[in-house]
């Protein structure tokens, strides 16, 4: 099932009497087809269909969740850790990218003037669909996981080396899109992630490539800090990270879940 987060785009001229498209509030949907079914919330069982729905072309996709956290995993796959001469962890290696450096599909990564250098990561991401705390090696994660999507860990790479930690060079508003859908079945296996600039592949990964598998990271992470419905575990990037310049397009595609664009613009102040 694919869920979304959707906004009615206002039509010009609207029918009398009938709903004007920009009083609806952003909503959770069903995509199906061609066609947003609204529901009642993704994490109910049964996400009830409030009888609504609109055309896809009348619909723009926004990130398909607010989450309280984004807990992102460094370093697991041992490419990436090579290409910028870091050691493999021996355990998860996590940060946080705050709620407000998200965006969703087709909004602009805006770059900081104080960097020199931002670098694009195209990820894998699971999302939280109940509270999970404190789980044990022998625990089931599947229960706990809504589903997944398609992530872009954008990244200050010089303030990085800079500051020798994560949160300022990976903090910055715009710098966590996520989305397009959540996918709710989802073949992880065999899953790859692909991220293309300006239609260019610039990098490729399998998931059966991670140093720590998503099971595993989000055991550890649970035992740290308690997971809420719509939090967001990313799960790493492969090697082949690069730079971002101004009118970039950025493409982050998850198989079986879809493809991730977000536009890049110099960020005025």
């Amino acid at each position: 099932m694919k869920l979304a987060r959707v906004q009615p785009i206002l039509l010009a001229a609207p029918a009398p009497h009938q709903e004007s498209r920009a009083s609806v509030a952003p909503c959770f949907a069903v995509l199906e087809g061609t066609t947003a079914w609204e529901i009642d919330g993704p994490f109910a069982g049964q996400r009830k269909r409030s009888g609504r729905s609109w055309p896809l072309a009348e619909v723009r996709l926004l990130a398909p969740i607010v989450p309280t956290k984004v807990v992102c995993q460094g370093r697991n796959y041992v490419e990436h850790a090579a290409e910028l001469n870091n050691p493999v962890p021996k355990e998860p290696l996590i940060f946080l990218k705050p709620p407000s450096s998200v965006i969703g599909p087709d909004e602009p990564i805006l770059l900081p003037q104080i960097s020199k250098r931002v670098d694009f990561e195209g990820e894998i991401a699971a999302v939280i669909g109940s509270t999970c705390s404190r789980l044990a090696d022998a625990d089931a994660v599947g229960p706990y996981l809504l589903g997944y999507t398609c992530l872009n860990d954008v990244t200050a790479r010089d303030l990085q080396k800079a500051d020798g930690r994560f949160t300022r060079a990976k903090g910055f508003d715009t710098f966590c899109p996520f989305g397009p859908i959540i996918e709710t079945d989802f073949d992880l296996a065999h899953a790859t992630v692909e991220t293309t600039i300006n239609g260019q592949r610039r990098q490729f990964g399998r998931a059966s490539d991670m140093i720590f598998s998503v099971d595993v990271i989000i055991r550890w992470v649970s035992r740290i800090m308690t997971l809420e419905p719509g939090d967001v575990v990313a799960t790493g990037t492969p090697a082949g990270v690069g730079p971002l310049e101004p009118g970039d397009v950025v493409e982050v595609t998850v198989s079986g879940i879809g493809t991730l664009r977000n536009p890049v613009a110099a960020r005025e102040n």
